[in-house]
């Protein structure tokens, strides 16, 4: 008979595709959530696994579940949880379900405050395209995978490798439940401070992260990060380390093109950052048994992924990209990208403060400069969202003064989107970084004639 297992918080952008996983691979599933979201809830309901109304009901836990699956966003005192513990049924984390799964596998963990997706999804590009059978699980969906979580009898899983916390029940970051053999790490920078109050508390988790590897695992990692730098120079030569930087290229045209021992490789992506993501997940290929040259030739053919430097409008005139980015280093990396990329172009850099850190005022500080390299900044935020997460008021005034002189505060999404399209025109790239949806904003990208 089939495992039966139920998902609390089963509509999470992750949890949901393993909900999805689980059902295709036979298990009976159910799940519950108090609020699920698109494309999440068509998904399920495609699948018949849609709850049959919202909220937590704990006669739907009974001793015939032979597992439940908490998710990240579950209060310690949710009712269904709470009966589970009653029971005695077993209780996993996404991430201890996902290690559960995959003790017998060699596990890849991609880590770092910035580019964990698309690392990952490089990755599993090139695997894939070089025929190798392997398990997954990344952030977001992907071009040519059905699901963000692959589960099989593969001997090789690939897992993005979140330092956020892992459950209600252990608030630990995720990133140590999977017990790596091999990792890469692209970077630290400060983030997630309603967790993590501190920079030190902050780089403290990577250095537990480091110490779940086993003696003499290979590490990827970026050696221009001076906090990587010391915290290697103090593991005593435990792990193969295996520094990289950014793949020497060229750009012509808007195109990168990567050179590598006299060999031109023209790429679909673009950005300081992503050449150096890309370098390291190369070491983790050629560990995996992928050479150089067909790493580079594969990834020629990698477009990226959702909302990570994703372009919106393919047009030559006004080239409009959507990317993830909230924290500072996030924010200034893919506004230098950019830059790198259309130097005679106009950067019309549009961000939103959305999640817990940007918002907070002692956090304000760190976004100093991280909008400089654009040609012009505007900075939006929503009073109602701070009001959502309960969090004091800002004034337009003290958002200004912390990202520097020149950055325009919206805290209307009708009257930014108006400014915006107000400002189109040719030769320009439009720039739009959240984590959130600008309230809704809908924006024309036509621009007024001249």
């Amino acid at each position: 008979m089939a495992k039966r297992v139920h998902l609390i918080s089963i509509g999470g952008a992750v949890m949901h595709n393993m909900a999805l996983c689980l059902h295709e691979l036979g298990y009976q599933v159910s799940g519950s959530d108090d609020e699920i979201f698109e494309p999440s809830k068509s998904r399920l309901e495609k699948a018949g696994l849609l709850p049959k109304a919202w909220g937590w009901d704990p006669r739907s836990i009974s001793k015939e579940l032979d597992a439940v699956i908490l998710g990240m966003h579950a209060r310690p005192d949710n009712p269904e949880l709470k009966r589970a513990l009653e029971l005695g049924i077993q209780v996993y984390s996404f991430p201890e379900f996902v290690y559960e799964q995959s003790r017998n596998k060699k596990r890849v963990v991609i880590a770092g405050s910035h580019g964990k997706t698309t690392t990952t999804a490089m990755l599993m590009h090139v695997l894939k395209e070089a025929g190798m059978d392997f398990d997954y699980l990344v952030g977001s969906q992907l071009e040519g995978f059905d699901t963000m979580v692959r589960l099989s009898e593969a001997p090789l899983i690939v897992i993005e490798g979140d330092e956020y916390l892992n459950s209600a029940l252990d608030p630990r970051p995720k990133f140590l439940f999977y017990h790596a053999h091999m990792a890469q790490v692209t970077g630290i920078a400060w983030d997630h401070i309603n967790v993590f109050p501190t920079w030190e508390n902050y780089v403290e988790q990577f250095q537990l992260f480091l110490d779940t590897l086993p003696d003499g695992a290979p590490l990827s990692w970026f050696s221009e990060d001076e906090t990587l730098q010391a915290l290697l120079a103090k593991d005593g030569g435990r792990l193969r380390s295996l520094p990289y930087s950014t793949l020497p290229h060229e750009i012509n045209g808007g195109k990168t093109v990567v050179k590598w021992k006299q060999k031109a490789y023209p790429m679909q992506i673009f950005g300081a950052h992503n050449l150096q993501n890309m370098a390291g997940a190369m070491i983790l290929a050629q560990e995996l048994g992928i050479e150089e040259p067909d790493f580079l030739q594969y990834m020629t053919s990698f477009k990226g992924t959702a909302r990570r430097l994703e372009r919106l409008l393919n047009t030559g005139d006004l080239p409009v990209f959507r990317d993830f980015a909230h924290s500072p280093s996030k924010l200034k990396a893919t506004v230098d990208s950019v830059k790198a990329q259309f130097p005679d172009k106009h950067i019309l850099a549009v961000f939103e403060m959305h999640t817990f850190s940007s918002l907070q005022r002692n956090f304000l500080d760190e976004y100093q400069g991280s909008l400089e390299n654009a040609d012009e900044a505007l900075v939006f935020y929503s009073p109602r969202v701070l009001e959502h997460k309960k969090l004091p008021m800002l004034e337009p005034e003290e958002v200004s003064e912390a990202f520097g002189d020149g950055v325009q505060i919206y805290t209307d999404a009708n009257m930014l989107s108006r400014y915006i399209h107000a400002r189109l025109g040719p030769n320009m790239v439009l720039l739009l970084m959240s984590s959130g949806t600008f309230e809704g904003m809908k924006l024309d990208f036509s621009y007024p004639a001249t």
